[in-house]
């Protein structure tokens, strides 16, 4: 596993220098249960520098990686340095084990994808997930990476949290405008070159004819029972309640 962590971090560390594409989907059932997801579409960077990506892959002699893992088999191996955490970290932690991270890499394809999927009983279960990857970053590394997710993501300075009442369902994320100030003040330039060309998309899928939506942008499936919205993902990152919105449902 930790094969893939160095293959899968160095990536990382090259997609910054390329286009990526964010994908937040969330499936949500007559009962309120559901399913989320966030992809990650880097495949931009494998055009760019595939060999090099390809040159970590083929240390053992591979062409391509399909794996999958949960984040409970992660914190397994890590259990000594997440017992130095704070409890507070802990904590966090706890709410993503079952999580399942699958990737997909090809060189030769130029592919680069990635999926981390959880079932929720509740859309109110999912309050600030993105922010719990956070705790994942704070784990003691030593020589190993302890987590192959793209720096920054779920770090916006904002809480962010879902209703779901079968009438209506909102995504709302409030800023903390303190931190957000120094965030943006302290990496303004470096975060504008990093995702100038990235885009954060949000695909939703619901049980009922959706009636109207208070964003704009949003673009309807076929039966009104989903909807897609395109960001860029500088305003995920620096203006986070753009990304707000509420859903009404037809009766």
């Amino acid at each position: 596993m930790m094969k893939l962590y160095k293959v899968l971090s160095f990536s990382f560390l090259l997609a910054a220098l390329t286009s990526c594409t964010f994908t937040e989907n969330i499936y949500v059932n007559d009962n309120g249960t559901g399913k989320y997801a966030i992809d990650l579409d880097g495949s931009a960077l494998m055009e760019m520098a595939g060999d090099q990506v390809g040159s970590q892959m083929g240390a053992d002699g591979k062409k391509s990686i399909d794996s999958t893992f949960t984040f409970k088999q992660l914190f397994a191996d890590k259990k000594d340095s997440i017992a130095k955490m704070s409890p507070e970290a802990q904590k966090e932690l706890k709410k993503l084990e079952n999580f399942v991270v699958n990737t997909k890499m090809d060189a030769e394809k130029k592919q680069f994808l990635m999926t981390l999927a959880t079932d929720f009983k509740s859309v109110g279960d999912l309050q600030d997930i993105l922010q719990s990857m956070n705790a994942i970053q704070k784990l003691e590394t030593g020589s190993n990476p302890s987590t192959p997710l793209p720096a920054g993501l779920g770090d916006n300075k904002s809480k962010l949290s879902y209703t779901y009442d079968g009438k209506k369902f909102t995504r709302k994320a409030v800023i903390d405008k303190q931190k957000l100030a120094e965030k943006v003040k302290d990496s303004a330039d470096m975060s504008k070159m990093i995702f100038a060309s990235s885009n954060y998309i949000i695909k939703y899928h619901f049980p009922k004819r959706i009636k109207k939506v208070s964003n704009p942008n949003a673009l309807f499936s076929d039966d009104r029972k989903s909807i897609t919205i395109q960001y860029p993902f500088t305003d995920y990152m620096e203006n986070p309640d753009k990304l707000n919105f509420e859903v009404e449902f037809e009766k």
